[in-house]
């Protein structure tokens, strides 16, 4: 027995105290006679807020016994006679422990360790103890609030009021997670910064044009100390997201959207349009295969047929030119509302003052759109030095401090990814650099879109 069982139970109480609260309001309605407006509120509003009653306690304490509840397994589990003899080592012991819940929960088949196989039956045992106490208690919160609700269903219950206050809370609810989940997210990278910032120098971290995180076993090995300069990561951040990928989607994202708005028939606006769209939704890893198979090849060509010296299968330029097509909508997209927000009137004014079509465009519709092609430009860049698929499979790995877009360079993201991948030590400066590249980043993009923000509220102007 899962909390599923709890989880429909829950719901089948909301449902039947809905119908149950909008039936007996619909009595009330009917037994005051043709006076309609006697009832405070329609009786779907009185169904629903003993759904709401029913419903919202159940679940937030389903919400909270879920992963308490796997807390209280692996207690019980290990005070039994079989978990008693686990091995003392954590790593060994969890290991062992995530197998036979695997196996008792069915996401796994088999155990391959007698040890694990043999805490199987424990685990059950355990599992079904605490999910039927947990759906117990949901059951008797459900029909404690159901039988509360229906208590309240009276001509003067204002139930309209009530259901918008539930509603009002769960909005607040909603909106503190994810701000709450920001700063948690901050507090993490902040704390295992300074733990950084405590082994490496900010100083050199910052400023450092050496990037080589490998730490020596030993004193005496070459880079035993490593070099955790940043400033290649950021440079080739810098180069391939919004150097030479806004080359590409500037002009291209800019030009489509006046072309969409301006020149383009209606039947011929719907089509492409959504096709134009489509970029948006490819997945990065898809534009990596591209890039590395197709733009790659072609660019280390025409290195060479120019005499570029050092001409690599692996270029921030078939990075860059990948990562531009795939953030055209992000700049289109933006830049054709605020195109079309310009009024008509604008327009007609300007052809009729006998400037011309290009003109008119120039002169006195971009002017008009250009906080939101701004704004959208300023968001395509914070997109694009996020990106990490295309950047690994199109311009490597290696942390080169150049000019030079024919060369591998690399960025702060795949860095990171790199770091962090496999079984990881949080105790020295290579794992602990991730979090300090990822709060720059961080920083660099919240900053970045505070600025389109800012362009976006102060310039806009508003139109009738």
């Amino acid at each position: 027995m899962t909390l599923l069982l709890g989880l429909l139970l829950v719901l089948l109480v909301g449902s039947g105290a809905f119908f149950m609260a909008r039936d007996r309001a619909e009595g009330l309605r009917k037994a005051a006679g043709t006076g309609k407006g006697r009832l405070n509120s329609l009786p779907a509003y009185h169904g629903g807020f003993a759904f709401l009653w029913a419903a919202v306690p159940a679940l937030l304490f389903l919400s909270i016994w879920a992963p308490l509840q796997n807390r209280l397994v692996d207690t019980a589990v290990l005070e039994s006679p079989a978990g008693q003899q686990l091995p003392d080592f954590d790593l060994a012991r969890d290991s062992i422990l995530g197998e036979a819940r695997a196996v008792a929960t069915g996401a796994s088949e088999l155990a391959f360790n007698p040890a694990a196989q043999a805490l199987v039956p424990v685990f059950e045992a355990a599992i079904g103890r605490y999910s039927l106490i947990g759906s117990i208690f949901a059951l008797l919160l459900a029909l404690a609030g159901a039988g509360y609700a229906l208590t309240r269903i009276r001509p003067d219950l204002r139930a309209r009021a009530g259901v918008e206050r539930w509603v009002m809370a769960l909005l607040v609810t909603a909106s503190l997670v994810a701000i709450l989940t920001t700063f948690g997210i901050v507090a993490s990278l902040l704390f295992e910064t300074m733990r950084f910032f405590s082994m490496i120098s900010p100083g050199e971290f910052l400023f450092g044009t050496q990037w080589s995180p490998q730490i020596a076993i030993r004193a005496d090995q070459v880079g035993a100390s490593g070099a955790f300069g940043s400033v290649p990561l950021f440079w080739g951040t810098v180069f391939i997201g919004a150097i030479i990928a806004m080359v590409v989607a500037i002009p291209l994202g800019l030009m489509s959207a006046i072309f969409l708005t301006e020149y383009a028939p209606p039947k011929l606006r719907s089509v492409l349009k959504p096709l134009l769209e489509i970029l948006a939704g490819v997945p990065t890893v898809v534009y990596g295969f591209f890039a590395a198979l197709t733009i790659a090849p072609l660019v280390r060509d025409l290195g060479i047929a120019i005499g570029v010296s050092g001409a690599s299968s692996e270029s921030a330029l078939a990075a860059g030119l990948v990562m531009g097509i795939m953030i055209i909508p992000f700049v289109s997209s933006m830049a054709d509302d605020s195109i079309a927000a310009v009024p008509q009137a604008m327009r007609d004014g300007s052809l009729a003052l006998g400037a011309t079509r290009s003109e008119t465009i120039r002169r006195v519709v971009l002017p008009a759109a250009l906080p939101g092609v701004v704004g959208g430009i300023l968001l395509a860049v914070s997109r694009a030095i996020g990106e990490t698929m295309i950047v690994v499979m199109a311009a490597g790995l290696a942390a080169n401090l150049t000019a030079n877009p024919f060369e591998s360079v690399t960025t702060v993201t795949v860095q990171i990814v790199k770091l962090l991948t496999g079984d990881q030590e949080f105790n020295s400066p290579k794992t602990l650099a991730a979090f300090a590249l990822g709060l720059v980043l961080f920083l660099v993009t919240l900053l970045l879109n505070l600025i389109a923000l800012r362009v976006v509220r102060k310039y806009r102007e508003a139109y009738e």
